[in-house]
């Protein structure tokens, strides 16, 4: 057990907070010495770290050998670590620097992680890079990922712009990483309201500094909150663009100790409904809901009562819903209780909110959109 008081604890725990100085590897008259980095540099490579040693050997690896020959920086913040982390990260300074990364590491020893929102934070207000690559301890990066990036975000300087992605293990999450993969351009800005979350996945994000700090920084609530969906809807909101370079670019792992596990299913419905309201219901006078089964219903109930007036119907293929007629809505206080009729899609009218999830019908659902010569973004959005 440590000797060290409370007080003394804290006190080392604030200490630690300051970043050490950022060095870079340079060459002078005298040969190659180290020096104070007082310029900026074209990109900080921006990684939180919590009990991650078992892959940062591979990550840290790929950074190292990046093709882009501009000027980098990795800016490391450990968010209370209890594995070695900090150790194997400052086992790899010599290697980055001798490539001319410069190497920034901080963090804190308090008894709980503060959240990947506030390390994030802290890895960014200690760099100095014109843009930020953000980068997940457990990923590895593709060696052209920073340069490819670099070109596409030079040309978008208020975008998110994301890449492709390899999931390891083979397999997990198939549709997900099918759906990320495969969206259009358009579909970018289009499906932002889906369960999947971002359209542009956090790991693979890469933006200007400038662009970070219109938008404001990540939420810092911890545990449980969906920082990087709060800091891209933000990012919508101030008018930032989203893109994406067609190739694979980072190797994004999936494993049972990301913290993405830790935000609860409800917690991001409710900020998609809101989101929703706020950017496409708003502008509508009334619309219909695709599915009339429990998803759809759920929609319904949790809109505000001025969108809720502005469902006019449900529509679905099931004949058994359709033959009920109408929806009632039990739990409303108006009276009579509102009831919303329910249509088969060949009859019902744009604009919809559709409540069925992609690529889970076999192709039905996306069949019976294109029979209709519907337009996503204008005729109708995806919700599930």
């Amino acid at each position: 057990m440590s000797s060290e008081d409370p007080e003394q604890r804290d006190r080392k725990s604030e200490v630690d907070m300051n970043p050490p100085k950022r060095l870079r590897t340079a060459e002078s008259h005298t040969g190659t010495e180290l020096e104070v980095e007082k310029s900026t540099v074209d990109v900080s490579i921006i990684m939180p770290v919590y009990n991650a040693s078992c892959w940062l050997d591979e990550c840290l690896q790929a950074i190292v050998d990046q093709d882009f020959t501009g000027s980098m920086e990795l800016s490391v913040f450990d968010d209370a670590s209890t594995d070695d982390s900090r150790k194997v990260v400052e086992g790899w300074r010599e290697k980055l620097e001798a490539r001319l990364i410069s190497v920034v590491v901080s963090g804190h020893y308090s008894p709980k992680p503060r959240g990947v929102g506030f390390a994030k934070n802290k890895a960014i207000s200690q760099s100095c890079g014109q843009y930020l690559c953000f980068q997940d301890a457990d990923d590895i990066m593709l060696p052209q990922r920073i340069r490819l990036q670099y070109d596409a975000c030079v040309l978008h300087q208020n975008s998110l712009i994301g890449c492709r992605v390899q999931r390891v293990p083979e397999g997990s999450t198939e549709r997900y990483t099918r759906w990320i993969n495969t969206l259009s351009q358009h579909q970018l800005i289009t499906q932002v309201y889906t369960s999947h979350g971002p359209t542009v996945v956090m790991p693979t994000w890469f933006c200007s500094r400038k662009w970070y700090l219109k938008v404001g920084v990540f939420d810092e609530g911890g545990k449980g909150v969906p920082e990087d969906l709060l800091f891209f809807y933000q990012s919508l909101r101030q008018g930032g663009g989203l893109s994406r370079v067609d190739e694979c670019l980072l190797v994004y792992r999936y494993h049972e100790k990301a913290t993405t596990h830790s935000v609860t299913e409800e917690t991001i419905w409710k900020l998609r409904v809101d989101f929703l309201q706020e950017r496409v219901l708003s502008q509508w006078e009334n619309f219909t809901i695709w599915n009339a089964g429990k998803q759809g219903r759920k929609l319904y109930r949790c809109l505000s009562p001025t969108n809720q007036k502005k469902v006019k119907a449900f529509c679905d293929v099931d004949e058994n819903k359709i033959q009920k007629g109408f929806y009632t809505y039990e739990e409303s206080k108006e009276r009579p209780k509102p009831k919303i009729p329910i249509l088969h899609y060949k009859v019902a009218s744009a604009p919809f909110v559709i409540c069925v999830k992609l690529d889970m019908t076999g192709g039905i659902l996306e069949e019976n959109l294109n029979s209709l010569q519907l337009k996503e973004g204008i005729d109708f959005y995806h919700f599930n």
